[in-house]
């Protein structure tokens, strides 16, 4: 176990340093409890491991991110959406939301939304700090998505969809809501080409670092989200 004094995050709880190397991992073990987890994110830490596996923490270079104003509208996807009776909530059903994003995907052999994932995020739910994003079809939850709230970042961690376009849905309501509030960013974590499709950029370990400086230091919880069912053509 590393030495307090020998630990290169202050106030972030964790076993073991790890060398640099080109994944990103920057350390192992520690606890999945509220206070460590706000502190890894505000410092650009994230978890990501295996049920069998130590806590893997994260911390890649470079990072993917979107900017709330640059979520990518295709005239297909607006055409869609007025021609839907889709309606949107949010933090009515974070568990539902949380397990179904555990759910694998075709071709996929497990997940790495954990059991003990599930229940650190459904805590940081409890206390103000995670929500969720839910796309409803009449009384049916069709996708939806969850993060983290820290001042003016939020901390994206999955999405799903079990209808077509579902989770995008989910995350131009999550950009125009950021949006109005004057969100700077939404933490993508790591790339992928589906995120580069919905706008998403890459910037370097050190301009992130510098964003979390300027607008995640105070750590403060945000809960000013629409209240009740609303429709999804509200936020396009």
């Amino acid at each position: 176990m590393t030495d307090e004094s020998t630990k290169k995050f202050s106030n972030f709880q964790y076993d073991y340093d790890v060398p640099n190397n080109e994944y990103g991992i920057v350390a192992l073990g520690g606890p999945l409890n509220n206070q460590n987890l706000i502190t890894a994110y505000s410092n650009g830490i994230f978890p990501w491991y295996n049920q069998d596996e130590d806590i893997h923490w994260w911390s890649p270079d470079p990072r993917c991110i979107l900017i709330p104003i640059n979520i990518h509208k295709s005239k297909r996807l607006l055409r869609e959406i007025r021609k839907t009776a889709f309606h949107v909530t949010f933090n009515t059903v974070f568990d539902q939301v949380i397990s179904n994003c555990a759910t694998p995907r075709a071709g996929q052999d497990g997940t790495w939304i954990n059991k003990n994932m599930i229940i650190a995020y459904n805590n940081l739910h409890d206390t103000g700090w995670c929500h969720s994003i839910e796309v409803w079809s009449k009384n049916h939850l069709i996708g939806g998505l969850y993060g983290i709230a820290i001042d003016k970042i939020f901390f994206a961690e999955s999405m799903y969809s079990l209808k077509n376009n579902a989770s995008k849905y989910a995350l131009l309501t999550l950009c125009h809501t950021l949006e109005l509030n004057n969100f700077k960013l939404i933490d993508c974590q790591v790339p992928s080409q589906h995120l580069f499709t919905l706008g998403a950029t890459l910037v370097s370990k050190k301009n992130f670092t510098t964003s979390l400086k300027n607008y995640c230091s105070k750590k403060q919880k945000f809960n000013n989200w629409p209240k009740g069912k609303s429709s999804l053509k509200d936020f396009i």
